[in-house]
């Protein structure tokens, strides 16, 4: 269990590394073409100022728009003392609990830091699943909370926005702005090519990024579950029945899938590059195989 932590740690970094270096270039190609970087500047301040706003409040917002109800002890004793318990495990302060009224079965959680984290399970979830089951999800949502996944997730939000507003603002500028000026660049139609192709596909190649980190951090909170329950089978026994039954909720938000113990999302996606989760059977073996070394 501790070298899939280590292993999903470094692979994580690896790309948010990489992702950096991607919009970096981007924004000096696009910069050095127009031979101004008023564009990249504009990109970063928006981005900054919109993934500051979010980093603070989109917390609540996630927990709104799935129409999460918090609960007390009294409300829900079982659910509550589960993750109450794994909380002094793992040595976080307790988050606030949440009840999604959905039959589907999944959860997520939310928060800036360990000290501001929410956690939301549906009702379908605490119908199905026994307490090593639920305790197994709820591990693995703390282990989101543990590694900062969410402030994670922001920095990598906010560089997908850096990127898709430069390829936004650049294409406009070229086509319908003028640039008005003289440059050697001008006259070179592959140049040019290359520029307005590079602008169109940057924003997915970001996305793609963007999901594949997410895709990392679920093996890591599924990891760091696992390592917390000491129990692998609880998690993937939890996945078996998410499989069987569907994670798919009645009201739809994809703006917010990512945050999911499962995909939350009707359908499937035509590839993996484009799916905010690993295949359920990927999470499975991998548990299974960490159960068996333990």
């Amino acid at each position: 269990m501790y070298s899939e932590i280590s292993a999903n740690k470094r692979k994580s970094i690896f790309l948010v590394f990489g992702f950096i270096v991607f919009v970096t270039a981007i924004a000096y190609g696009i910069g050095w073409y127009l031979q101004s970087y008023a564009i990249t500047i504009i990109a970063l301040v928006i981005a900054i100022f919109y993934a500051y706003w979010s980093y603070f409040h989109s917390d609540k917002t996630a927990l709104s728009m799935n129409n999460a109800v918090e609960i007390k002890k009294e409300d829900n004793p079982r659910l509550w003392r589960i993750v109450e318990n794994l909380s002094i495990t793992v040595g976080i302060q307790m988050p606030n609990v949440y009840i999604i009224e959905d039959n589907a079965p999944n959860a997520f959680a939310t928060g800036r830091d360990p000290k501001h984290a929410s956690i939301a399970v549906t009702s379908g979830l605490l119908d199905i699943m026994n307490d090593d089951e639920l305790q197994g999800v709820i591990a693995h949502e703390l282990g989101h909370v543990q590694n900062y996944d969410i402030r994670v997730a922001m920095v990598v939000f906010g560089l997908v926005v850096v990127i898709s507003l430069i390829s936004d603002i650049a294409i406009r500028y070229m086509f319908f702005g003028g640039r008005g000026r003289s440059n050697n660049n001008d006259n070179n139609p592959l140049i040019l090519i290359v520029v307005i192709v590079s602008l169109i596909l940057a924003p997915i190649v970001a996305t793609i990024i963007q999901l594949a980190i997410s895709r990392k951090r679920e093996y890591l909170a599924d990891a760091t579950g696992a390592l917390t329950t000491r129990y692998p089978q609880g998690l993937a026994s939890a996945l078996e029945k998410i499989k069987e039954y569907g994670s798919a909720l009645q009201k739809q938000n994809t703006s917010t899938a990512h945050l999911f113990f499962a995909n939350p999302l009707k359908g499937h996606s035509f590839s993996n590059l484009f799916s905010t989760h690993p295949p359920i059977d990927d999470r499975i073996k991998r548990l299974q195989e960490m159960g068996n070394k333990a």
